[in-house]
Order: structure tokens, then C-alpha cells, then sequence
């Protein structure tokens, strides 16, 4: 690595943190929904469409993979893993709703939007952004398209579902419940043991690697009960501002209005998918006489940690929408690679 490098390496990324920094701040002040990962992305994204040189360099890249790995796997409690037998119906339903879910996506954005058929793939599968860029930078797929997909599913999602699940099902207190975080002598010891199962991961080729080898050791370590591994908001937020960096970076090779022509494809195929997510909640209310809203929630192509936090704050059943979430996304993370070898072919 040159000098020439690491000195123009050294200039754009401070102030490409500092972009990220203001961004999630302004965004954290104006009470909007997932206000650090999408206020530092939509910054660095405007700074980037600017002209801005900003970068995030691989290796930061990597460590913050590894870290939301851990930070996902906190959601997988013992009683979460416990109740999840107890709803075999809405289980299997969800795995249906999912393929339409992603089905309908994918046919707006490949078919419609004429979108390639990687980009509009990973565009149109329901959440776990993160998981989905890292499987997408290994196929080299069109990340900032499939980015604005994905992003503006989670930014509307959150601006959208407490009103929507208010008007059915719940009163919107601000509560919300209290998360226990991990000791210094717990993280100490939990993250070692998750970064060696990235490496591994990342040594037997496993899609995604430093991601998923940190969230399923996370995820074994706080389902045992045994150990807790949640971290404390100063770390976690951090992350949140470097992942909305990181994607904001990506929009170097676009021009603005190729960014806005992306994001009226992914409004529209958000569309189609979020009806397909109401049609499913919509019949598991009604089989399993269970409150609209919670169902929502729990089909909702969201992230698990903002789904659960709208199930306490709506005083709703989170164990329901949390064991849906997880599962959601832990067979998104054993099956996508079978999946995108599948449908895509071996890379």
C-alpha cells in the first residue's frame, strides 16, 4: 500500500465520517425512523452524488460486518427459542409469504424496472440489509441499487408501520422494554469468540462469511442463556453510522438521476411486496385470531431489532414478532447461498 494512498485515504475518510456522523445526527434530532444508519446514508449518498470524495476502506468494511453480526444474534433469547414451537401455523406461513414477498420485488424491478437479474434478486429480498450487501459485494452485484432497494424498505417500513398497526391493533406509548447489556468482562470474551468463527467462515468460503460466522456464534451464545452478547448502544451506533457510510460511498459511479429513476423502481417494488406482507398477516390474524398489527410486524420485511422495539412500544406480543423475525432471518442466512447458487448459478 502506498504513501499516495494512505495520505488520500487518510484526508476522505475522516471527513467522510464526519458527513456520516452529522447525517445520523440531524436525522437522530428530527425523531426519524432508523435515524443513524439512514441519516449517515443519505448524507454521504448526497455528499458522494456531489462529488464529495468519500470512501470506506475494506478492512473497516470487514470489522463492521463482524460487529453487526454479533449485534444481530442479540435478539435470539432463550425464551424466544423456546415459544417458537408454539406457532407452527404462522410459521410456515411466513415461509410462503416470504417467496412472494421476494417474487413480487423481483418481478418489478427485473421485468419493470429492467434491473439485471443479480441486482434485482438481492434487491427484492425482504431485510437483513447488511446480510444481503454482504452477500451482494461477494457477487459483485449493482450494491448501490440494490442498497436504495433495501434502505428505502426499512425507512418506510418504520415510518409507516406504527401508524398502520395503531389504527388496527394498538396504542403507540414510547415504552418500550428493557434490553439487558453485556458486561465488559461478557464482551470481552464474546467478541473474540465471534470474530474466530468469521475467520472460520470466511476460510471454508461460506457466502457473506464474516457476517454470518459472528451472528450464528452470537445468536448460539444468547439462545443458550448461558452468556449474554448484547452490545451497549456506544458501540452499536457506531456501526450504524459506518454501515450508512458505507453504503453512501457506493453511489460514486451514479448520477443523480440515476439515483432518482432507482428510487422509483424500489418504491414501486416495495409496493408490491409490502401488499404481498398484508395479504399474509392478514390471513394468520384470521386463522389464528390474533391482533392484525402483531402479524404485521411479524411478516413485515424489516429489520428484528426495529420490528421488536415497535412490538413493545405498541404493546404487542414481541416474543411473536421476535421468534418470526428470527427465523425469518436465520433461514435467510442458511438458505440464501443455497438459494442465489440456485437461481443465479455459482458465482
Amino acid at each position: 500500500m502506498n504513501s499516495a494512498f494512505l495520505s488520500t485515504t487518510a484526508t476522505r475518510l475522516p471527513l467522510t465520517i464526519l458527513i456520516a456522523v452529522v447525517g445520523g445526527g440531524v436525522f437522530y434530532l428530527l425523531n426519524l425512523p432508523a435515524a443513524w444508519l439512514s441519516g449517515a446514508m443519505v448524507f454521504v449518498a448526497v455528499a458522494t452524488l456531489a462529488g464529495v470524495p468519500t470512501i470506506l476502506p475494506n478492512p473497516l468494511r470487514d470489522a463492521l460486518f463482524v460487529v453487526i453480526g454479533v449485534s444481530m444474534g442479540a435478539g435470539v433469547r432463550p425464551d424466544v427459542v423456546e415459544r417458537m414451537g408454539d406457532w407452527p401455523v404462522s410459521m410456515a406461513l411466513m415461509l410462503i409469504v416470504v417467496v412472494c414477498v421476494t417474487l413480487a420485488g423481483y418481478v418489478v424491478l427485473h421485468f419493470g424496472a429492467k434491473w439485471s437479474k443479480e441486482t434485482a434478486f438481492f434487491g427484492a429480498i425482504p431485510g437483513a440489509l447488511s446480510y444481503v450487501i454482504a452477500l451482494a459485494t461477494d457477487r459483485g452485484a449493482d450494491l448501490p441499487r440494490i442498497a436504495s432497494s433495501q434502505s428505502l424498505r426499512l425507512f418506510v417500513l418504520v415510518a409507516i408501520l406504527p401508524f398502520a398497526v395503531v389504527s388496527t391493533s394498538g396504542t403507540l406509548d414510547g415504552e418500550g422494554g428493557v434490553v439487558q447489556v453485556s458486561s465488559l468482562f461478557e464482551i470481552a470474551i464474546g467478541l473474540p469468540l465471534c470474530l474466530l468463527a468469521s475467520l472460520v467462515a470466511l476460510k471454508v468460503r461460506v457466502p457473506g462469511g464474516l457476517m454470518t460466522g459472528s451472528f450464528f456464534m452470537s445468536a448460539g451464545l444468547n439462545a443458550s442463556g448461558a452468556w449474554t452478547l448484547v452490545l451497549p448502544a456506544y458501540m452499536v451506533i457506531p456501526c450504524f453510522i459506518l454501515m450508512g457510510a458505507m453504503i453512501g460511498c457506493r453511489f460514486a459511479n451514479m448520477t443523480f438521476r440515476q439515483f432518482m429513476s432507482v428510487l422509483g423502481a424500489s418504491v414501486a417494488a416495495f409496493s408490491a411486496a409490502f401488499l404481498m406482507s398484508i395479504l399474509g398477516a392478514w390471513i394468520v390474524s384470521s386463522l389464528m385470531d390474533i391482533p392484525f398489527g402483531q402479524a404485521l410486524l411479524a411478516y413485515a420485511p424489516g429489520g428484528l431489532e426495529v420490528m421488536t422495539l415497535l412490538a413493545f412500544m405498541l404493546d404487542l406480543d414481541p416474543a411473536f414478532v421476535a421468534a418470526h423475525q428470527i427465523a425469518r432471518f436465520t433461514g435467510m442466512v442458511l438458505l440464501l447461498p443455497l438459494i442465489t447458487a440456485l437461481v443465479l448459478g455459482r458465482r
